[in-house]
């Protein structure tokens, strides 16, 4: 197979507003080394962690919710998720859907033609439960806005399903990193969970796998998006921010809070979980600084767990429920790689329900 020398990318070129981001028709095609995959893109989804990669919202001299767009002072020392400055020019993009052409050297040819979907953590090979020598697909090396993205093979795990590559891209980042928060919060049969921000990409994984654990599952999104959330099975729908959460909960006793909007609100959702409960947390989007009583906290003993770097197994698990058809993609936007500034407009004004993913 002949490939192309260079390619179309969206190139990320600094810390900043969405102009940041420039288009190049002839950007060099990146060949595959040792151990690793080059991959035709079909699809690549997008999700905050490339917004505030970007805009350099992990910095902890952001106090406000996400913008995605510039902000008036970025730390220099911790800009991205990681903590560490992040290497221009970059391109990012970590949910891949896309077939391999080409492999490196250590790589067995006959994976040349896999349709595969990524894993974005890249793992240290002789560590790959050590969370402090993880990278991210998209982040620490270049991801998938462009045509070709290479990726260390084990990243890049074969897939056999009849949806479209765009439909597989919604998967990556939003289902693991929900899959990842229900582990750490230990979710059952016996549990009740309340998702904030249920009508996103990470809110609308965190439905379907709560339910596929067999939890009941308590939604909260804006009333303009509760359509759409009910196609995924929650046993009930709340307004996005209830006056009175515990009235609008009736009887139901929440034993897990999966949050990833933070924010004002933040101390009502503490306040209505049961004795004993768990809050697990991937995300505030609605801004990074709460209010915490600790006397609930800890007069209620409740179990607060972080969650960024998921286990090896967690993606693999997920390839294998999109095949069972345990999950189904929430795609609700398409757009040419062309006009990833304004899909990621449209994802921060939050302008659909689901997942947004670009085309190159």
């Amino acid at each position: 197979m002949t490939l192309p020398k260079t390619m179309k990318a969206m190139v990320t070129m600094g810390h900043g507003d969405v102009d940041q981001m420039v288009l190049h028709t002839d950007w060099p095609r990146p060949d595959p080394k040792a151990d690793e995959v080059l991959i035709r893109v079909g699809a690549c989804g997008l999700n905050n962690t490339d917004v505030n990669t970007r805009s350099g919202w992990y910095s902890k001299t952001v106090t406000d919710a996400t913008t995605g767009g510039a902000f008036e002072k970025v730390g220099e020392d911790d800009p991205t998720w990681g903590g560490a400055p992040l290497t221009f020019p970059r391109i990012q993009g970590a949910d891949v859907c896309g077939e391999i052409v080409a492999v490196g050297p250590g790589v067995d040819a006959a994976r040349i033609g896999e349709r595969v979907i990524t894993d974005g953590w890249l793992r240290a090979a002789d560590a790959p439960n050590d969370m402090n020598k993880t990278g991210y697909f998209g982040s620490e090396r270049d991801g998938g806005f462009a045509k070709y993205t290479t990726t260390p093979s084990r990243n890049a795990l074969a897939i056999q399903s009849d949806l479209s590559d765009a439909e597989l891209a919604t998967f990556s980042c939003s289902y693991s990193t929900a899959e990842g928060m229900l582990t750490r919060a230990q979710v059952t049969a016996t549990d009740t969970v309340l998702i904030p921000g249920a009508s996103g990409g990470v809110g609308g994984a965190l439905v379907q796998l709560a339910k596929r654990r067999g939890a009941r599952v308590i939604a909260m999104a804006s009333d303009a998006k509760h359509a759409g959330v009910e196609t995924l099975g929650p046993d009930m729908i709340l307004p996005r921010a209830p006056d009175d959460l515990r009235t609008a909960l009736g009887a139901e006793k929440i034993t897990v809070v999966a949050d990833v909007v933070g924010g004002s609100y933040w101390p009502t959702l503490i306040d209505i979980l049961e004795r004993g409960g768990r809050y697990t947390c991937s995300g505030a989007i609605a801004g990074p600084l709460v209010d915490l009583d600790l006397r609930i906290f800890y007069l209620r003993d409740l179990t607060f767990t972080g969650s960024t770097v998921i286990t090896p197994e967690v993606m693999p698990n997920l390839v294998r429920y999109i095949e069972n058809g345990d999950i189904k993609p929430a795609l609700s936007a398409t757009y040419p790689l062309e006009e990833l500034r304004e899909a990621q407009i449209a994802f921060i004004a939050k302008e659909h329900a689901g997942n947004i993913v670009v085309t190159p």
